[in-house]
């Protein structure tokens, strides 16, 4: 069996992919990646999630710019979740501008912004 054979994907094929930024241990963002997801990123080096919304392989960045250079791949325990050690290029995960998609902390039973936009999202996605 493969190392692709041994991800425990759900029943549409994919498993949830958390990107960890490599030096800080900032968790960046989750996504989904199908099997030519995670078997490309292990070829490039380069982050290659599966967009549910789309139906289609986003290689991350490819329209913002801001990839993730991928240092390593690692699975839990019950070989279900993939954790990618990343650099992110730009300090931008976020579809928002923000550095890290949690960018939102509970506080007094209220949703607050923590983290700053640190690019308008209009002139990322142009």
């Amino acid at each position: 069996m493969s190392w692709l054979g041994k991800i425990k994907w759900d029943e549409q094929g994919l498993v949830p992919a958390i990107a960890q930024e490599k030096g800080t241990g900032t968790i960046l963002m989750v996504a989904w990646m199908d099997r030519e997801a995670l078997r490309l990123t292990q070829e490039t080096g380069h982050a290659v999630y599966w967009s549910r919304s789309r139906k289609k392989l986003w290689h991350k960045g490819e329209e913002s710019g801001h990839q993730q250079t991928v240092s390593a791949i690692r699975v839990d325990c019950d070989a279900d979740v993939v954790l990618l050690e990343v650099e992110q290029k730009g300090g931008i995960a976020c579809h928002t501008g923000r550095h890290s998609c949690f960018y939102r902390e509970l506080r007094d039973g209220e949703w607050v912004e923590v983290l700053p936009v640190l690019k308008d999202p209009e002139q990322i996605y142009k």
